[in-house]
């Protein structure tokens, strides 16, 4: 079984995008029992907290659903258990590292490696207005498709 997660700051808004949008993604598929996922943060700001209603509201709209996943914080044993370990932005990305083992074989890097969309980071839109979330939607969505595509090229 490969295993994936995804990693912002807070688990709130982008890393639980990621998590519903690309389970979406292995349901419609029928792959679940090949990918397991999941989604943390670096920061425990809000361990046990639903995702931000806007980025449930906005997920919903386009047909994924947030609703059971609640916040947790990425911790070193995540190393031992995921195959992929995949940031939003930099920032988290030094963070990760900081936690990861000498001798993690898994992929640790930057969610949006798995999409030719000119960004690198996918944008926080916590503090911004609707449109970040859509763009959060659309970049999230892309890089799905492509770390989909990875991950069945792998169980191949």
């Amino acid at each position: 079984m490969t295993k994936v997660l995804f990693v912002c700051l807070g688990n709130i808004c982008r890393s639980p995008t990621a998590h519903g949008v690309f389970q979406a993604m292995v349901d419609e598929q029928g792959l679940n029992d090949f990918i397991h996922i999941d989604s943390a943060g670096t920061a425990a700001y809000h361990v046990g907290n639903p995702p931000d209603s806007r980025s449930s509201e906005f997920a919903r709209k386009r047909g994924y659903d947030l609703s059971p996943l609640r916040a947790r914080q990425a911790i070193e044993s995540d190393f031992y258990e995921f195959d992929y370990i995949l940031a939003m932005d930099e920032s988290n990305l030094m963070n990760l590292r900081a936690l990861e083992p000498e001798n993690y074989a898994g992929h640790l890097g930057l969610f949006l490696d798995f999409t030719a969309m000119p960004e690198s980071e996918v944008p926080d839109p916590y503090y911004g207005g609707d449109a970040g979330f859509e763009h959060v939607l659309d970049l999230v969505e892309s890089a799905s498709l492509g770390l989909l595509e990875q991950i069945k090229r792998d169980l191949a």
